[in-house]
């Protein structure tokens, strides 16, 4: 038992490959899709790397560094309080739980674009068929340890050989989304449930 919980935990925090189609829809691409685990708050480490698809695209040495620089350059460090040294403006320090400004600077350092979706448009004004579109990223509420901890969660969306996939680093594997449909009807309920929608595009 303890040697099968320490593979496990191994595989949860190096990431693991599913094939398309072994989930939902039953697509027959005979490529992997790469997909990491949930581990502590790090989801927007997971997602982006799921997002690149890559393991260690990013790495958490990256993303504290990027953190730290937008500290630094914080015009309302003065302000401070002794717990801003452990829940600093970016991230916290023990856990990770990056903010927006991480994920905008982190991917601009891989020339990529960050749009912000408007809320008050559908999904369906999004051009899923952008030639330079790398994928979506959302932001969702989530609800913890029986409702007692409430915190946001990174999400990783991209197409793959033409199957669109949601890399949840919380789901056990990738989830297929059966055509576009499904797709935009899923990210319309993320927006209506108070959820953010960012558009990555390749950055020429």
């Amino acid at each position: 038992m303890e040697s099968g919980s320490q593979s496990e935990a191994k595989q949860d925090e190096e990431g693991s490959s599913a094939m398309p189609g072994g989930g939902g829809g039953g697509g027959g691409s005979s490529s992997k899709v790469y997909h990491e685990r949930q581990r502590l708050q790090f989801c927007l480490l997971h997602a982006l790397n799921n997002l690149m698809q890559e393991k260690e695209s990013f790495t958490r040495a990256e993303l504290d560094g990027i953190a730290e620089n937008l500290v630094r350059s914080d015009p309302n460090k003065d302000q401070w309080t002794p717990l801003s040294l452990i829940f600093k403006p970016h991230h916290n320090v023990f856990t990770g739980n990056y903010d927006v400004n991480v994920l905008i600077t982190a991917l601009e350092a891989r020339k990529k674009k960050v749009v912000w979706h408007d809320h008050r448009k559908g999904a369906s004004s999004i051009d899923l068929d952008a030639e330079a579109l790398v994928g979506l990223m959302i932001n969702v509420p989530v609800r913890r340890l029986r409702g007692l901890w409430t915190g946001r969660h990174w999400v990783a969306i991209r197409s793959i050989n033409g199957t669109w996939f949601n890399l949840d680093s919380d789901f056990a594997a990738p989830k297929e989304f059966q055509d576009k449909d499904e797709l935009i009807a899923f990210l319309d309920s993320i927006l209506s449930e108070g959820g953010e929608l960012m558009i990555v595009l390749q950055d020429e």
